[in-house]
C-alpha cells in the first residue's frame, strides 16, 4: 500500500502559501519578468491553472508575497522580542539576530533583491513593502536604541540615521545570499558578520566612563 499522498490530496489550505514559496523563489532566480505562471505551479507541485483559483495573476502574487509570508513572518519575530529581559546591548543584539532567524535565514532573505530590480516596475509593492516592513522594522530598532539612550546605558546619538548605519548592513547580508559564487560573499559566515556589526556598533553606542563622568559634571 502507497501510504505517502497524492500532490493532489494535500489540503487546499496549504497551497496558496506553496504557490507563494514557489514565486519567491522563481523570482529571486529569474527575476518577476523573466517568470511564468506555469513554473510557479510545477515548482509548487500544483497543476498548472491551480495559482488562478487563489490569485488574479502575476501581480497579485507579487502583493501576496508581502501581505502572507513576509508580515506574520515579522509578527512572529516580534513575539519573539516580547517579555525579553536585559541591558540595551542584550535586547539590540536579540534584535539583529531574531531578525536574521526570522528574514535573513529564509526565503524571505530574496525581498530586498526583488524589490530593488523590480521597484520601477511595482511602485505599489514596493511602497506596501516599504510601509509595513521596513517603517515597521525601523520603529523596532528605533526603540531599542532610543530606550538605550534613556537609560544611559547608549550615548546619545542621532537615532535616525544610526537606524539606516544598523540595517544598511543586515539588508546587504541578505542580498549577498543571491550574489553569485567566486565573488567573496559565498565565503563569509553571516552570524558572524552580524556579531561583528554588532560589536562595532555597540561599541560606538554605549556610554565611555569619560562620558559619564562629564555629563554628572553639568547635573
Amino acid at each position: 500500500m502507497n501510504l505517502c499522498p497524492k500532490r493532489w490530496s494535500r489540503r487546499k489550505e496549504a497551497r496558496p502559501r506553496e504557490i507563494l514559496e514557489a514565486a519567491l523563489e522563481l523570482f529571486a532566480e529569474k527575476g518577476y519578468a523573466a517568470t511564468r505562471i506555469d513554473e510557479i505551479a510545477k515548482l509548487a507541485g500544483v497543476t498548472r491553472g491551480t495559482p488562478y483559483l487563489y490569485f488574479a495573476g502575476k501581480e497579485d502574487i507579487f502583493k501576496a508575497l508581502i501581505n502572507e509570508l513576509l508580515l506574520p513572518a515579522l509578527d512572529e519575530a516580534e513575539a519573539m522580542l516580547d517579555g525579553f529581559a536585559g541591558s540595551a546591548s542584550e535586547r539590540l543584539r536579540r534584535v539583529v539576530h531574531v531578525w536574521w532567524q526570522g528574514m535573513g535565514e529564509t526565503r524571505l532573505s530574496a525581498l530586498p533583491k526583488l524589490m530593488i530590480a523590480e521597484a520601477g516596475n511595482f511602485p505599489e509593492v514596493v511602497q506596501l513593502y516599504n510601509d509595513q516592513f521596513i517603517v515597521r522594522g525601523q520603529v523596532i530598532f528605533r526603540r531599542e536604541i532610543e530606550a538605550g539612550i534613556a537609560s544611559g546605558e547608549f550615548t546619545p546619538i542621532d537615532v535616525d540615521y544610526a537606524l539606516h548605519v544598523l540595517v544598511a548592513p543586515v539588508i546587504m547580508a541578505m542580498l549577498w545570499r543571491y550574489m553569485p559564487q567566486g565573488c567573496g560573499f559565498d565565503k563569509l559566515d553571516p552570524i558572524r558578520y552580524l556579531d561583528t556589526l554588532l560589536d562595532l556598533m555597540l561599541r560606538g553606542l554605549l556610554q565611555r566612563p569619560e562620558s559619564l563622568s562629564e555629563a554628572s559634571d553639568h547635573a
